[in-house]
């Protein structure tokens, strides 16, 4: 029977609870919660819902689906398995993934993002046609055998996701707002309170670009969202050794909008982008691009950072 989940993140002792109620192990537990995260994507273009949940090393069950924006390039989608990861580095699940459950196998644009998790060959997965009362785990390495990695660019000593990172990032002291080039001429509304709140998003913002994850371009960059309410979403850039598959720290940021519950895309008022200025690798533009179809009205202020 599938669990309800109205939520994205399963605290340790609930977990062991259900677990325990139903005679199985946490790792047996999770593909019940497959189907409940598959309800929880936004897929307006393909209508294919699709689920994953992991087990992080602290106890800790955590949920991701796949997010789809109309009028945008495919690849400013989420896929579950992203959004899963996402999810579980932005609060703290521990260092590494020990079991994931997925409602269809893996595209190779998720396996290979998450081959930047320290030994995520060990990590077990179960695919979700198979019966569920007996899951069926085998580790990742099983579905990539033969993976270029972050190991073949970087040192042993580089942190991962879901490792601790502070890239030591500070705002530049001439870094100005700007909207297209132009000073910002706030018009949605919310003036005042994104005034009141405009230094506390910014460095929301810095602290995000702090903890991303860039060691293959050395462009770190982080965004803050606040919505209406004056809520407040981070999101890390998170980088792919194959480049492609990377997550934008827009996409990050609406990871945490979702997980805490925020409900339209229109309700977020505001952005605040920190980056470094003249770099190879630049989210501005399509920051702006994101924000432009999913919140119309939203500000997206930029700063640099050295």
């Amino acid at each position: 029977m599938n669990q309800p989940a109205t939520r994205y993140i399963i605290t340790a002792s609930e977990a062991e609870s259900m677990a325990r109620s139903k005679g199985l192990t946490v790792a047996q537990l999770l593909p019940s919660f497959v189907k409940s995260a598959q309800d929880l994507a936004r897929t307006p273009i393909s209508k294919f819902d699709v689920g994953a949940v992991g087990l992080g090393s602290d106890g800790r069950i955590f949920l991701g689906a796949n997010i789809e924006f109309p009028g945008l390039p495919l690849h400013h989608s989420i896929h579950a398995e992203q959004f899963l990861i996402t999810n579980l580095a932005a609060h703290g699940g521990g260092p590494k993934l020990l079991n994931i459950a997925v409602s269809a196998a893996p595209c190779g644009h998720c396996r290979q993002f998450l081959q930047e998790l320290r030994r995520v060959s060990e990590t077990q997965i179960v695919i979700t046609d198979q019966p569920l009362e007996n899951p069926d785990y085998k580790p990742i390495s099983s579905i990539l055998p033969n993976p270029f990695g972050p190991f073949d660019l970087l040192d042993q000593e580089t942190p991962l996701i879901l490792e601790k990172h502070n890239n030591g990032l500070s705002l530049k002291d001439d870094s100005s707002i700007t909207q297209n080039g132009s000073k910002l001429n706030l018009s949605n509304g919310y003036h005042d309170l994104i005034d009141k709140n405009h230094e506390s998003l910014k460095l929301d913002a810095l602290e995000a670009a702090c903890n991303s994850h860039a060691p293959y371009s050395g462009c770190p960059s982080g965004v803050a969202l606040m919505d209406c309410e004056g809520k407040v979403y981070k999101g890390s850039y998170m980088e792919s050794a194959a480049y492609n598959p990377s997550m934008m720290p827009v996409q990050a940021a609406l990871v945490a909008y979702m997980v805490a519950g925020g409900g339209g895309y229109e309700r977020i008022v505001a952005a605040v982008l920190v980056e470094k200025e003249g770099v190879v690798v630049r989210q501005e533009d399509t920051a702006r691009l994101m924000l432009k179809y999913i919140s119309p009205k939203c500000e997206l202020r930029v700063f640099h950072c050295v």
